[in-house]
C-alpha cells in the first residue's frame, strides 16, 4: 500500500540526520550567521559608513515591519542555494535503494509504483519543512537586525500582502518540486546518486543560458517556447503576475498561462516518465 511505502521511506528519511541537515537546516542557518556578522560589521562601522548603508539600517530606520519582511523572503524562497541544498536529501531518498541494493527486497512487499510514489510524497513534505525552515531562519534574521540597530518592531499585513505571502510561497515551493523532480527521473534512469544530485544542477545551468542563445536564434521572448523549455523564467512569469502593478502590465500575452504551463510541464513530465520506465526496469540485481 502506498501509506506503508510513504510511513517506511519517512522512517528512513528520519534516520540519516545528515541529509535532514543539509536539505533542512544548512541554508537557513548560514544565512543567518552571514546576516548575523553583516549586521554587527555595519552596526561597528555606522559612522564611517553613513550615508552608505542600505535603506532601513541605522538608529533613525523606521520601524520594521515583520510582515513586509515575510513578503520579502516568500519571493526568493527557490533560490539556487535552497534548490541545491535540498537537493541532497532528495537524491539521497530517490536513489538509495539502487546505492544500497535493496530494491528487489521492497518490491516483493509493495507494488512499484507505491514504492515509487511513496519516495515522492516523503520528498515533497521534505520540501515543506524546507520552505518553513527558510521562512524561520529569515523571522529570524529580520529580529537580529531589529536589536542589533535598536529598531522597533511592528507586524502588519494588508489583505493584498495576505495574498501575495500565499501565491509567493505555493510558487516557490512549487519551484523546489519542479526541480526535485529532474532528480527523480536522473535517479531512475541511471541508477545513480551522483547523477541525480548532478543532473538537474547541469539542467539548470543549461537552462539559465537558454533564453539568450534562443535570443540570438530569433526566437521571441514574448512566445510560447522559452516559458515551456526554462521553468525558471515561467516562473518568473507567474511571480511577476503575483506581484500585479506596472511589472504584470508589461507581461507578455498569456503569461499566467504560460508560467503555468511550463512549471507543470517540467514538474509532471519528469515524474510521469520516472514512473513509466521504473515499471519496466529490471531490478532483479538491485
Amino acid at each position: 500500500m502506498l501509506v506503508d511505502a510513504i510511513r517506511a521511506e519517512s522512517y528512513r528519511l528520519s534516520k540519516n540526520r545528515t541529509a535532514l541537515f543539509w536539505s533542512l537546516l544548512f541554508v537557513p542557518v548560514v544565512g543567518l550567521l552571514i546576516s548575523t556578522a553583516t549586521f554587527i560589521f555595519a552596526k561597528a562601522n555606522e559612522a564611517k559608513l553613513a550615508g552608505k548603508l542600505p535603506p532601513g539600517l541605522g538608529l533613525n530606520a523606521s520601524p520594521l515591519n515583520l510582515g513586509e519582511g515575510l513578503v520579502s523572503s516568500a519571493a526568493e524562497f527557490a533560490n539556487p542555494a535552497v534548490l541545491m541544498f535540498v537537493l541532497i536529501g532528495a537524491a539521497t531518498i530517490f536513489a538509495g535503494d539502487y546505492r544500497w541494493e535493496t530494491w528487489r527486497l521492497t518490491t516483493a512487499r509493495n507494488s512499484r509504483p507505491n514504492l515509487l510514489l511513496g519516495k515522492v510524497v516523503v520528498v515533497v513534505g521534505l520540501t515543506i519543512a524546507a520552505t518553513v525552515a527558510v521562512l524561520i531562519g529569515d523571522i529570524a534574521s529580520n529580529l537580529i537586525k531589529a536589536m542589533v540597530f535598536k529598531r522597533a518592531l511592528t507586524f502588519s499585513l494588508t489583505g493584498g500582502q495576505l495574498a501575495d505571502l500565499a501565491w509567493l510561497t505555493l510558487l516557490g515551493w512549487g519551484r523546489i518540486v519542479q526541480f526535485v523532480m529532474l532528480g527523480l527521473l536522473a535517479a531512475v534512469l541511471t541508477r545513480s546518486l551522483l547523477a541525480a544530485l548532478f543532473v538537474p544542477l547541469v539542467v539548470g545551468i543549461g537552462q539559465f543560458f537558454l533564453p539568450n542563445l534562443l535570443a540570438s536564434m530569433g526566437v521571441s521572448p514574448e512566445g510560447w517556447l522559452m516559458p515551456l523549455l526554462t521553468p525558471g523564467m515561467a516562473a518568473d512569469l507567474l511571480k511577476a503576475v503575483i506581484h500585479g502593478g506596472p511589472t504584470a502590465g508589461s507581461l507578455p500575452p498569456q503569461a499566467l498561462a504560460k508560467g503555468l504551463l511550463g512549471l507543470g510541464l517540467w514538474t509532471g513530465v519528469p515524474l510521469a516518465g520516472a514512473i513509466v520506465w521504473f515499471q519496466r526496469q529490471d531490478l532483479s540485481k538491485e
